[in-house]
């Protein structure tokens, strides 16, 4: 087959014409996107329960969600929150199970509950991760608040008409309300209850189709229609008829408004008011596609826009994704430059074209695989592409080399050609199943990370697989076809050329470079025939000294890892484009108060940009967007809370890090008081999750208070460390009404109270009116004036069931007390979670848990035996995800033995070539040292892929060992010969490698921070494991010879490669 694709005119070109093809049209198929999206593993059900505190909510909700779920299969954990007025039950399926059939069986059994209090919502049962923020549209205008919403919903609607554009929903905005505000004076005066006031509401504010009728034959409709939609008209609304005919309307008793449900609820853009579009979109839609929709439909709408009206788009998560592509891209084809360059140092440009020419071909073809195994076009992938422009590159050598060294010797071009791609054929095809059997079961590893860098081994395979096609079926008809039309004569011609032709500087110039290459080929000759081959006899004579000092250096090398001198990191820290300021006051701090210290936060902010954009391309700070009642560490709501998120100029062109910006920030605002929280931090970019995530079990709230707080105080010990948080925290002050005894006798039961003090002080929906295409509810309530002071509760007015109005105080006694904020239980059992962030410049997590662990945590749990501590975020995924790719790369590496065993026919020397494997891990450690880099997944990945081509590099040297021992030379020597007749091959292969991902390693750019780690692996992995290559594996040939451990019957069967 190989000789037929060799020899045929058009065979070779056909299947790559074929290949590319498919490619080209595959590629516009692929979805685009920043991190690979896998499938949800988590249902959520919420529950809203009005006005409810957080223990209520928990013994009410929760554990009544918790008792109903419970003993459904598939379930691998439960969570649930309870908060004030709201839960939310977290299910997470166990590996493999339909998140389909979960999601119907958690719905059957919330729905089959009924003994929930009537006052709550509909719950919603939904599969999380269905969606994610794409880009916002910020709508400023000089319109009253009503409008600007109002503008702000038909632009959604039309952007919603748009293709793709499916998910946009409105910020900035609480439900539209019409408030009916009672006064408490005028209801003890008319005898009236904020019940009373709810129930005429809704018997007199009607709307209702009646039925129909006929007249002459025809068909009529009939309704009945006395609904009020305004505040004014809703004025006067009869409320009660006195006995002297006169009548009361709803505004003699109360003060009627239009607004907005929470005042707090509210985005302001670079300082003002708007309406904020958050566009979102599904797991199936390319991003880049979908934000160029957006885009081309906004600028169509500023055309058409009023006059003060301003259309903004902000939070663009496909900008990253287009940044950190271009960036891979320009790495790319500099690495295919550079690759190009390596292999015209030792063969002709035409030759070594065709062999580079590989690259693309092998590219195109793995786009039409990755269509069929559902890959994206994403940061994870396009390194993957990257990595195998060395990786690739290492058949294509090892047949172009082979190829050229037979030419070289031979005279028949296509003969020597074939028998220059069969020689080496067996041993390129281990390689391609050894390098295959590993990357298969890294495709399988477990957790987020492991779901995330799976696209790595799918895109390798996908892409060595067709690389192996190109070698073997495509290449070898370039390569015979370049040498039959190389000039013999070649080399005399440059040389004339250089001396003759000086005056045409372009001539002169690639005669200069003819001559250069010329001298290198020399001296890499001379190289390869003397220091070479000396230092190679070297080793082996002593290769016991040699072999013992290179397990010293494998031995130093693995206790700087042990040692903490190479710190371990999940995953690397990522620079985005946004940073977010997430304040948290006090939980009866007014928005006033929350709005001047954000305010305070945001000058500083401007002033730090002024001076920060001075080293910068443009202004540092693009937008500023302040949302109050919205802070995503505190799962709370309130005046208290708000969001400062800032638009940086794009980590591609700034400068600044978002640590210097942060420090700056800090500094400038100075110390506020009064602030119980605040965070800076970037919003949640990769798989890892936080850097510190403890989580602590117990049954009393009281006794993880107190774990959570020790836990913190020795956290703040810890430089490097910030943002310490735990979402346990006491809320507002609680007055707890209960009848006193012999109440019910005076008429009146609890049931009555506690609706008539709910109308009142919490407030009612009397109904929903539609007015504009909107939903406004008509929101009953008594003014704030009547419930600012404590005596405005002991008094207030309860009816009796004769009609008889007493104060509360008379027939009710009332405890102060304080509940916590929000209530967290995992697996039925209450816990509190400690957060907190690691700045990798200063310390690092694994450090600063081992010291946690020693001083803080240990003693804890040795102290009360009724915690129990469970770790999440990075220390979870980390240990997760380690522990899986440790033992697929285990079972992988049984399977290169396997592989390895049945081609040499031996137990020992497979092990000798799998050698190179661990040693490679020199090269990773001392690269990671010496650059000053974390150890992380994307590095071990990028050691694991090494495994192919130094075990590629292996196998060819011990089957050139073994057939020059079979022509009958003496083994010592037969080493040597074969470590000199394969050095080039090697050599060029980890150049090629090495220069195909330079770039990248040298990239200035913050984008390349994430893959950084794994060239670092690749780049000094592949450096070492070269010369580990050449010198250690013959020495240990020999040694193994020693112990009589290799495989003599193979001399007499015949070459491996036969």
């Amino acid at each position: 087959m190989i000789a037929f694709f060799a020899r045929h005119p058009t065979a070779a070109n056909l299947l790559m014409l074929i290949i590319c093809i498919a490619g080209l049209s595959a590629l516009p198929q692929l979805k685009r996107e920043t991190f690979p999206e896998f499938s949800s593993d988590k249902v959520l059900v919420s529950v809203i329960y009005p006005g409810a505190s957080s223990t209520q909510v928990e013994q009410a909700l929760c554990i009544v969600m918790e008792e109903a779920v419970d003993g459904l299969d598939g379930i691998k954990a439960l969570s649930c929150e309870s908060r004030e007025g709201v839960a939310n039950l977290t299910i997470e399926a166990q590996h493999g199970f339909s998140i389909e059939m979960l999601l119907s069986d958690v719905k059957t059994q919330i729905d089959a509950i009924d003994n929930f209090p009537k006052q709550i919502e509909s719950p919603i049962v939904r599969e999380l991760g269905r969606d994610q923020h794409l880009i916002s549209l910020a709508i400023a205008a000089d319109l009253p608040i009503h409008e600007l919403k109002l503008y702000a919903q038909s632009i959604k609607n039309k952007l919603k008409r748009q293709p793709g554009v499916d998910i946009v929903d409105i910020q900035g905005f609480s439900d539209q309300q019409i408030k009916i505000e009672l006064s408490l004076f005028k209801l003890r005066e008319y005898g009236l209850s904020a019940a009373d006031v709810v129930a005429l509401l809704q018997r007199q504010n009607v709307k209702l189709p009646a039925g129909e009728i006929s007249n002459g034959g025809q068909t009529m409709l009939v309704s009945f229609d006395q609904q009020k939609v305004t505040a004014k008209s809703l004025q006067f609304l009869v409320i009660k008829s006195l006995s002297n005919g006169e009548q009361i309307y709803l505004k003699d008793i109360a003060y009627l408004s239009e607004g907005f449900e929470l005042d707090e609820e509210q985005v302001l853009f670079d300082g003002k008011r708007v309406a904020l579009l958050d566009i979102k979109k599904t797991k199936s839609q390319d991003a880049i596609a979908l934000v160029d929709v957006v885009t081309q439909f906004v600028e169509q709408q500023r055309v058409q826009a009023p006059k003060g009206v301003s259309l903004t788009l902000t939070q663009n998560t496909a900008q990253i994704i287009e940044d950190r592509l271009a960036m891979l891209l320009n790495n790319g084809w500099q690495g295919f430059v550079l690759v190009l360059l390596v292999m015209y140092l030792f063969f002709s440009f035409r030759y070594s074209f065709w062999v580079s020419m590989g690259l693309p071909v092998s590219f195109l073809g793995a786009f039409a695989l990755m269509m069929l195994m559902g890959v994206s076009i994403n940061m994870i992938s396009m390194v993957a592409l990257l990595m195998s422009i060395g990786i690739l590159m290492d058949d294509a050598i090892v047949i172009a080399e082979s190829i050229a060294a037979k030419v070289e010797q031979g005279e028949d071009i296509d003969a020597d050609a074939i028998k220059g791609v069969l020689q080496v054929g067996p041993g390129v095809f281990s390689s391609f199943l050894t390098t295959i059997v590993v990357f298969i079961g890294l495709a399988f590893i477990s957790g987020d990370i492991g779901k995330v860098l799976k696209d790595i081994p799918l895109v390798l395979i996908a892409t060595i697989f067709v690389s192996v096609i190109e070698a073997f079926f495509i290449l070898p008809n370039h390569l015979i076809h370049s040498l039959h039309t190389s000039n013999s004569g070649n080399n005399n011609q440059h040389e004339k050329a250089f001396e003759s032709s000086k005056s045409n500087s372009a001539q002169y110039f690639l005669s200069l470079v003819w001559k250069l290459k010329t001298q290198f080929t020399t001296s890499f000759e001379r190289f390869r025939e003397t220091t070479l081959v000396n230092a190679v006899h070297w080793c082996v004579q002593y290769r016991y000294q040699f072999i013992g000092a290179t397990l010293l250096l494998f031995l130093v090398s693995v206790s700087l890892m042990a040692g903490g001198v190479v710190k371990f990191k999940a995953f690397p820290q990522l620079e985005g484009d946004t940073i977010e300021m997430r304040l948290l006051m006090p939980p009866s701090t007014p928005l006033m108060q929350t709005m001047g210290i954000v305010e305070r936060y945001v000058d500083a902010l401007e002033r730090v940009n002024q001076r920060l954009s001075e080293q910068e391309s443009s202004k540092l700070v693009q937008h500023v967007t302040v949302e109050y009642n919205q802070n995503s560490d505190a799962y709370e709501q309130g005046e208290h809370l708000a969001t400062v998120r800032v638009d940086l100029l794009t980590a591609q062109q700034r400068n600044t890090r978002l640590a210097q910006l942060v420090s700056h920030w800090q500094k400038q605002a100075g110390d506020i008081a009064d602030i119980q929280a605040i965070s800076f931090k970037e919003p949640v970019l990769g798989p890892a999750g936080r850097a510190i995530e403890i989580r602590i079990h117990a049954e009393q709230l009281k006794t993880l208070m107190g774990a959570a707080a020790q836990i913190k105080q020795e956290l703040n010990q810890y430089a490097g460390v910030s943002n310490i948080m735990d979402d346990l925290r006491y809320g507002k002050q609680r007055w707890q009404v209960s009848l006193q005894p012999g109440s019910l006798a005076q008429g009146v039961d609890g049931q009555a109270v506690a609706n008539q003090l709910r109308s009142a002080l919490f407030g009612q929906v009397a109904g929903e009116v539609q007015r504009n295409d909107n939903s406004i509810e008509l929101y009953v309530r008594l003014l704030d004036n009547d419930k600012r002071s404590l005596d405005s509760l002991h008094n207030f007015p309860i009816t009796l069931n004769s009609g008889l109005q007493v104060p509360l105080a008379s027939i009710a006694q009332l405890t102060l007390e304080q509940d916590v904020t929000r209530i967290n239980r995992v697996d039925g059992q209450r816990t509190v979670t400690i957060t907190a962030d690691v700045d990798p410049l200063v310390t690092n997590t694994n450090e600063v848990m081992a010291q946690l662990k020693k001083h803080s945590i240990s003693p804890l749990l040795k102290a009360d035996q009724t915690l129990r501590v469970s770790y999440e975020g990075e220390i979870k995924t980390g240990s997760q995800t380690g522990k899986s790719m440790a033992g697929m790369f285990l079972l992988g590496l049984i399977g290169v033995f396997i592989i390895l065993s049945f081609q040499f026919r031996s137990y020992f020397e497979p092990v000798m070539v799998m050698l190179a494997i661990p040693l490679a891990l020199i090269g990773v450690v001392w690269g990671h040292f010496i650059l000053g880099y974390d150890l992380s997944m994307p590095s071990m990945i990028g050691f694991i892929s090494l495994a192919g081509i130094v075990v590629n590099d292996s196998i060819l040297l011990v089957a050139f060992i073994k057939e020059h021992e079979s022509d009958g030379v003496e083994l010592e020597q037969a080493a040597v010969l074969a470590a000199k007749a394969r050095f080039r091959a090697i050599f060029i292969t980890s150049a090629t490698t090495i220069a195909g991902t330079l770039p990248l390693l040298l990239e200035t750019s913050l984008q390349a921070q994430v893959v950084q780690p794994l060239v670092v692996s690749l780049v000094f992995g592949m450096a070492i494991s070269t010369l580990l290559i050449v010198f250690v594996l013959p020495a240990i040939y020999v040694l193994l010879e020693d112990f009589n451990l290799t495989a003599k019957h193979h001399l007499q069967e015949g070459s491996p490669l036969a």
